[in-house]
């Protein structure tokens, strides 16, 4: 579709074929930032990969367990631009490697409070 083979891709990205045909069929999970890397290789917006889930995709969701933490729905749109930019993919990784739930949390709240204040 895009015109560049599973070979050349896992050059770009200092991998082989095999771990880019993992990413591709979903055996192996890909992080924001190589996500962002990939798209900036192809030439396309991160978007570009989401475009068939549209807004149901649970991207509202809160990342603690439980219903009543879910946040509430942020569009895919609004999503999509954060992981954009080099301050989102920063967020993201920094974030997905706190461990502990209690803390990312207590995160989640702050950034609310945060946010809260601005509006």
């Amino acid at each position: 579709m895009i015109g560049m083979s599973q070979d050349k891709l896992g050059e770009a990205l200092g991998l082989t074929f095999q771990q880019v045909q993992k990413y591709e069929k979903g055996v192996n999970r890909i992080g924001a930032s190589r996500l962002f890397h990939i798209s900036k290789i192809l030439g396309v917006p991160v978007q570009f990969f989401y475009d068939d889930f549209g807004d149901e995709a649970g991207l509202g969701l809160g990342f603690a367990e439980g219903e009543e933490s879910a946040a509430p729905a942020a569009s895919g749109s609004e999503f999509m631009d954060l992981l954009s930019t080099p301050e989102g993919v920063q967020l993201c990784k920094s974030f997905a490697s706190i461990k502990d739930p209690q803390v990312r949390r207590k995160i989640v709240d702050l950034v609310r409070t945060l946010a809260a204040g601005e509006n």
